[in-house]
């Protein structure tokens, strides 16, 4: 009878410390976060509109979106200014901003010093 008392006993408690271990495991090591590490998102977007030249020489408001891959800059128009999201006139069906090429950041040549 001893010695049942004793195995009951022991795997309680070893159940007790494992279930210990599971829930205070994240606060002592937490998991790291992926703010700026490019998963799922490798994109960077400017906060508020800029005037973007279209390749025809005419301006419009936008938005300017950093590939962080690539360093490619690309421009979606927003047809308004200070606007977080594309907006169109009554008659326009699509609310689609379609991006223009603005050029490319040479991130490679970055070296710290």
């Amino acid at each position: 009878m001893k010695l049942d008392w004793f195995v009951k006993t022991a795997m309680l408690m070893t159940v007790a410390v494992l279930l210990g271990i599971i829930v205070f495991r994240p606060a002592i090591h937490p998991a790291p976060v992926m703010a700026q590490g490019g998963n799922p998102y490798p994109f960077h977007i400017e906060p508020g509109t800029v005037s973007l030249r279209k390749a025809d020489g005419t301006t419009t408001w936008g938005k300017v979106v950093v590939d962080m891959r690539n360093g490619d800059v690309w421009g979606f128009p927003m047809k308004a200014q200070n606007t977080p999201y594309p907006v169109y006139g009554p008659g326009d069906t699509s609310k689609v901003s379609h991006p223009l090429y603005l050029g490319r950041m040479a991130f490679e040549e970055v070296r710290p010093q």
